[in-house]
């Protein structure tokens, strides 16, 4: 349990607290978990309905609105009841046993610390750039709704990441609100004395002071950490200032404040958890940070609480590409990090160095915070199969000689909160067939449940849902002219535009060139001819940003806006400006199709596509991703061929030919298709498919589960078992790797022998292990797999000593004789019971 509480702020004392009822006002409000769960948003809407409507913070409506307004509505029985029974059923959920005690009574995990450089869990609180965003706010309520022990950390920004304008000639324009603390759903950690927690980071000249603050996500909590303290030098000031913004000096003090500074905050409020989860290399410092209170808690050497601290630390990356990692130069991390190196680890500079880099011994190679995250962690992951598959492939350099296949990435699909993301006619199909409950614990029985529901209730709510899309665009888009001063009669008629009857396709996600977000834009009168068919008329969304660096990207929505102000395009394209989590929400909520055209294999999972599912949109996308391991010719359409094709222009346009034959041959013609009642029966056929297969296997509640069951137990049981006795099994692990790097060089391998007989391979193989103990290796026979299938290793057997030889022995191991002996090699690896290889020790030797 924390040894601080949170109490009132300075800042709040203005609030009506002596109106009864206020208080029970305040915890609905400061729970985010509202954001999913609607049953709140009567009351707000109550207390001041427009003020909701335009930002859906209950926080910013219980400050704005009067005291007379609030005591009038607590006067009324209904309201205070409605508001009673809220609190009642979040405090009941809240101590209920979920799906984690209920399936793990007796686990060694009781935290997980969630670190993640952005959180998307609402608009209401805008410290999200995107995907990364996306799905560490899901997973954080996901835990909550499964009960999983999990705390996240992140940082607070006083304006988070850009919002997009489009102005009048359609380029973008970058604003940068300030995100006033008062008026986000956040509180003050402060001391028990009443003091704001406030923590020092020893930067180069001044000292860096952070102030901490608390968000409640349901049954989970989220500490952010800000910078915006009046005891900081100026510039030191801003360093929480913006998401991803600044150069590489004002990103490595961001990741300081979130790594070192975050794990400091979980010391310093009592907060020990036996799983470190990093959600992409950004958090990597607080590795160390991690290793350090493990020395000065128990005496030992960096060396040693590394090698206990990193059994229960996580990595996740997300990165697609080598060049995505931050990397940083050595004099950089000399200048901010060695006096921590020397004076906190006891370590030198250039050992830390050695700890980011490939070649230790390259004085001029940049640090690079994905290695520093796989040499101090236990495992990692990736956020898809095919990502997997690409991460060990980027990872490879880091275990030399090591088969690829054997690279130590494993995978764990990203998933989405589906309770975030279902409309309301979504919720209401899935309640009837699956019940309210059905997000809570195990969903692999609503499969077969959501089959049930019949076509007519399936078209009639996804044109109730395309209905509701519509208004919303025909308001926002309205809005967004006027606001760019365009002429009344566009304005006028941006208020009719679309046709809820038509097949909607929806397109959003960051304009960058690898997502190739103007391949429908390849053969502009093609297109055309699409969207303005009489007979089967199209319409299409299109939103997104560009980073404000990347003029690519900008001149890409510059296309679009120059095609959609054509007047034989205006009344069936549009682009949606500032996309952001209210759109999104709305887009996935009554978009028919969702489109999306990434360079495989650049889209490492992809998550806005799985958001249509639950609310029975269809995907045409990519074979990447997510994608590449959820699609079948049932349940929505594929582009690519599962290959790989670079920056290739011909391949473009290659693909946008498919994609628009696509369009023309299948997807509309079955979106058209309508029996006698009006229903397209094949099109709802795909629809049940994909709600029913992809829904649950795609939900952040299957991806929580997986990381909880198969990462967060072992991890907590592994550093557990590590730490015991102040770490006196990391010594021995220190000092077995140093054994084994001590001897290595002078294994060798003697004569071999192979024997066929029957429909048996017997192998027998001379080792000579010299001053190297029997027991700290393993000897293995090794075959490649066979058309993209699984190697082949098999344990030999340490028999008898060789003769007249100092530690030599004779391994053999059989084999089946399917295939020839030539394919098999011997090798040895290190080994010790309870440590990961090739992780922890990369070394091996091949026979030949």
């Amino acid at each position: 349990m924390s040894k601080h509480k949170r109490v009132s702020s300075p800042i709040y004392t203005l609030f009506p607290t002596e109106i009864e009822g206020f208080d029970s006002l305040g915890e609905l409000a400061l729970n985010m978990r509202w954001s999913w769960n609607h049953a709140a948003d009567e009351v707000w809407a109550q207390l001041d309905p427009g003020l909701w409507d335009l930002t859906h913070n209950p926080w910013v409506v219980l400050q704005t609105v009067s005291r007379d307004r609030l005591k009038q509505a607590l006067d009324d029985p209904a309201f205070r009841g409605k508001v009673a029974d809220l609190v009642e059923t979040k405090r009941h959920e809240a101590e209920v046993p979920a799906w984690f005690q209920q399936r793990h009574p007796r686990s060694p995990l009781t935290l997980v610390a969630y670190f993640s450089m952005e959180f998307m869990l609402s608009e209401a609180l805008p410290i999200y750039c995107g995907g990364l965003g996306n799905v560490a706010g899901d997973q954080l309520k996901a835990a909550s709704d499964l009960g999983v022990p999990v705390v996240g950390v992140g940082l607070l920004y006083q304006q988070g990441y850009f919002r997009q304008v489009i102005d009048r000639h359609g380029s973008q324009q970058a604003l940068f609100p300030y995100n006033d603390p008062g008026q986000l759903p956040v509180m003050p950690v402060r001391e028990p004395s009443g003091e704001w927690l406030r923590l020092e980071i020893v930067l180069p000249g001044y000292s860096l002071w952070v102030r901490a603050w608390q968000v409640q996500v349901g049954r989970v909590k989220l500490y952010l950490l800000d910078s915006n303290d009046a005891a900081n030098f100026p510039a030191y000031r801003g360093v929480t200032s913006e998401l991803y913004g600044g150069g590489p000096e004002q990103r490595l003090r961001q990741e300081m404040v979130l790594g070192i500074g975050g794990w400091r905050l979980l010391q310093t409020l009592g907060v020990n958890p036996e799983v470190c989860h990093l959600n992409e290399g950004h958090a990597a410092l607080a590795v160390l940070e991690r290793a350090r209170s493990f020395m000065s808690a128990t005496g030992q050497t960096f060396e040693v609480a590394l090698a206990v601290t990193r059994a229960g630390n996580l990595f996740t990356t997300h990165t697609p590409v080598a060049d995505g990692f931050d990397r940083f130069a050595p004099q950089l991390i000399e200048h901010y990090l060695g006096d921590y190196a020397r004076n906190s680890l006891g370590i030198p500079a250039s050992h830390l160095l050695c700890l980011g880099r490939f070649n230790p011994d390259d004085a001029s190679e940049r640090f690079n915070m994905a290695y520093l995250a796989v040499r101090g962690s236990g495992a990692v992951n990736g956020v898809s199969r095919l990502h997997g598959n690409v991460s060990r492939g980027i990872f490879k350099s880091l275990f030399p000689h090591w088969p690829e296949v054997e690279v130590p990435v494993g995978h764990v699909t990203n998933g989405v909160h589906m309770p975030s993301w279902d409309s309301a006619e979504a919720d209401v199909i899935w309640t009837e067939y699956c019940g309210k409950e059905r997000w809570l614990g195990m969903t692999e029985p609503l499969e077969g449940k959501i089959r049930c529901a019949p076509d007519d209730k399936l078209w009639q709510f996804r044109a109730d849902a395309r209905k509701a899309l519509v208004g919303y665009i025909r308001e926002r888009l309205s809005k967004q002219l006027a606001a760019s001063a365009a002429a009344p009669e566009e304005i006028m008629s941006a208020q009719h535009i679309f046709d809820t009857n038509a097949l909607t396709l929806g397109s959003a996600h960051r304009f960058a060139t690898y997502k190739r977000p103007n391949l429908l834009l390849h053969d502009p009168e093609r297109l055309l001819r699409i969207l303005t068919d009489p007979r089967r008329p199209v319409q299409l969304i299109i939103a997104g940003k560009a980073d404000p660096a990347d003029q690519a990207g900008q001149a890409m929505i510059e296309q679009w806006t120059r095609f959609i102000r054509r007047p034989d395009a205006s009344r069936h394209v549009i682009f949606l400006s500032d996309y952001d989590m209210l759109l999104t929400e709305h887009l996935v909520q009554g978009v028919d199709v969702w489109i999306n055209t990434p360079r495989r294999p650049w889209e490492a999972c992809g998550t806005s596509g799985m958001k249509v599912l639950v609310n029975g949109g269809l995907n045409l996308s990519e074979l990447d991703g997510w994608w590449a391991e959820a699609y079948t010719p049932e349940m929505g359409w594929a582009l690519g061929d599962g290959a790989e094709h670079g920056c290739d222009p011909d391949w473009d346009a290659t693909e946008a030919e498919a994609l628009y034959t696509l369009l023309e041959q299948d997807v509309i013609p079955e979106f058209y298709s309508r029996d006698r009642n009006g229903i397209p029966p094949a099109w709802v056929a795909r629809i049940r498919e994909s709600m029913a297969r992809l829904t649950t296997r795609f939900s952040s509640n299957r991806t929580v589960r997986q990381y909880a069951e198969s990462y967060y137990i072992p991890a907590a049981a592994a550093y557990r078992e590590r730490a015991a006795d102040n770490g006196e099994a990391g010594v021995a692990i220190v000092n077995w790797l140093k054994a084994v790097k001590r001897e290595w060089g002078n294994l060798r391998f003697g004569v071999d022998k192979v024997v066929t007989k029957g429909n048996l391979h017997t192998f027998e193989v001379q080792l000579y292990l010299n001053g190297l103990d029997p027991n700290a290796v393993k000897v293995e026979l090794y075959a490649d797999g066979v058309n993209g299938g699984d190697p082949v290793c098999k344990e030999m057997t340490r028999g008898p000593r060789l003769v007249g030889a100092e530690n030599g022995y004779l391994y053999g191991v059989q084999v089946a004789a399917s295939r020839p002996a030539m394919d098999y090699t011997a090798r040895v690896i290190p080994y010790r019971a309870g440590t990961a290889v090739p992780l922890e020790a990369a070394r091996i030797l091949w026979q030949r």
